[in-house]
């Protein structure tokens, strides 16, 4: 059985701004996840509209999953943006068209200076082509929640440094 959505959910003890400002960078994603495979995203500056590209070099061996796939880059585009609440983007770009899934993070103040943040990836855009070669959804659960915890680590870390 599969789903078309999957996330992890984490409260973390920063403000929504400050949550953002790492989670909609690609140097921040390469800092959240933590598996190895995200190895770079230099010289990139911040998305800020839908449509908006950014690139990611990856390396598949650390993941073990998909023989003979090491080193390759990644286009992604934007998908949807409203700054410091949701930052979502799909793997492809202008010559390479979107999956049809896309990854992003929710943020939602909690209203006591924390937020409950959400990392996800949503397959409901794939289309049954794609679907009928592998079972869906291919990223766990367990990945998100790592990058989540990261995220809190990353955000705790800058915090014990600013004080």
């Amino acid at each position: 059985m599969t789903t078309d959505r999957v996330w992890a959910t984490r409260r973390i003890a920063a403000p929504a701004d400050q949550i953002y400002e790492i989670v909609s960078t690609p140097e921040g994603h390469v800092l959240i996840d933590g598996s190895g495979m995200l190895t770079a995203a230099v010289g990139q500056g911040r998305p800020t509209a839908v449509g908006d590209t950014f690139d990611m070099d990856m390396d598949r061996r650390p993941l073990g999953d998909i023989p003979n796939l090491t080193d390759y880059q990644v286009r992604n585009t934007v998908t949807r943006i409203i700054p410091g609440r949701l930052f979502e983007w799909a793997i492809g770009g202008v010559n390479t068209p979107p999956l049809g899934h896309v990854y992003g993070w929710e943020i939602e103040p909690d209203g006591d200076g924390a937020c409950q943040v959400t990392n996800y990836c949503d397959w409901t855009g794939i289309g049954e082509e794609l679907r009928s070669r592998r079972e869906w959804p291919v990223v766990p659960v367990e990945m998100l929640e790592r990058s989540v915890h990261n995220l809190e680590r990353i955000v705790t870390e800058a915090q014990e440094k600013s004080s």
